[in-house]
């Protein structure tokens, strides 16, 4: 196999013209900076995580098969350049937009902190190192994707996170947003990338509580920590000085959180342990 390339979790690798592999591995990152601590087992979730949803989703996808504990084989296409996120509850990044002005929501909209929405929002995004939100036009203009394939888009990403959300739900999780990926297999648009906890928010059912910041099941430990210690407004400084952020030590609590997590959510959707 030949090596491609180094994401901020995967590795890719040719396998033949048809198919790559990826190699999910410990690594994390937050607020797009990378992080040198590893959080043990999160490649073998993530990569046991993307069979169980590309197997239980009626959409077609990339996957061909499970290689080992942290390696999938998937087919190759080319990938649209746009990230499909669909929103379920008022949190996160949308507050702030909408506390701009840069977003509206119906008149019955519950603006508390992690209120549900009256219906799932698709809310797409660029794909750069810094993700920008877009709308139907902009991405028209922007030639990511066409207007049939934008309307496309919406419907599938909306109905994928509506039948997620369901299987969430019978295991004791809210599905508060999701980040999908397509891209075009054989002429047809097809689910790639990969789907687990670094790909949505996920909160435990029994703690859950409007108005409140929310105990997640995903990386999103990590960002609440980096957000609490200041290290967010860091990162926004040193970018605007010109200066790569310094990722700091990610404490051994936060590290153990975060796999108990991970493994935690994986054994309550699938049934199986680790």
């Amino acid at each position: 196999m030949k090596f491609l390339a180094s994401g901020k979790v995967k590795d890719l690798y040719h396998v033949d013209e048809q198919t790559l592999l990826f190699m999910f591995s410990d690594r994390v990152s937050a607020f797009d900076v990378k992080f040198k601590q590893d959080i043990p087992r999160k490649g073998e979730v993530l990569c046991k995580f993307a069979e169980f949803w590309f197997n239980e989703l009626d959409v077609p996808n990339h996957f061909v098969k499970r290689k080992s504990e942290t390696e999938i084989v998937v087919k190759k296409m080319k990938m649209l350049p746009i990230e499909c996120v669909v929103r379920g509850y008022f949190y996160g990044s949308y507050i702030n937009r909408w506390k701009q002005g840069r977003v509206k929501v119906s008149g019955n909209t519950d603006t508390r902190l992690a209120a549900k929405l009256p219906a799932p929002i698709f809310d797409p995004t660029t794909k750069s190192k810094h993700d920008v939100p877009i709308d139907k036009s902009q991405a028209h203009e922007l030639k990511l994707v066409t207007e049939e394939q934008y309307d496309w888009l919406e419907k599938t990403s909306v109905e994928i996170y509506k039948k997620m959300s369901l299987i969430a739900d019978s295991t004791g999780f809210i599905l508060a947003d999701l980040k999908l990926e397509f891209g075009i297999l054989d002429g047809q648009i097809t689910l790639g990338d990969s789907i687990g906890p670094d790909e949505y928010r996920l909160w435990s059912k029994d703690t859950f509580e409007i108005g409140k910041i929310q105990e997640s099941y995903d990386k999103q430990l990590l960002r609440d920590w980096l957000t609490a210690n200041g290290y967010q407004k860091q990162f926004d400084d040193s970018r605007a000085a010109g200066e790569e952020p310094v990722a700091p030590f990610i404490p051994d609590e936060i590290v153990s959180k975060m796999t108990h997590r991970y493994v935690t959510t994986f054994e309550k959707f699938t049934g199986k342990s680790l």
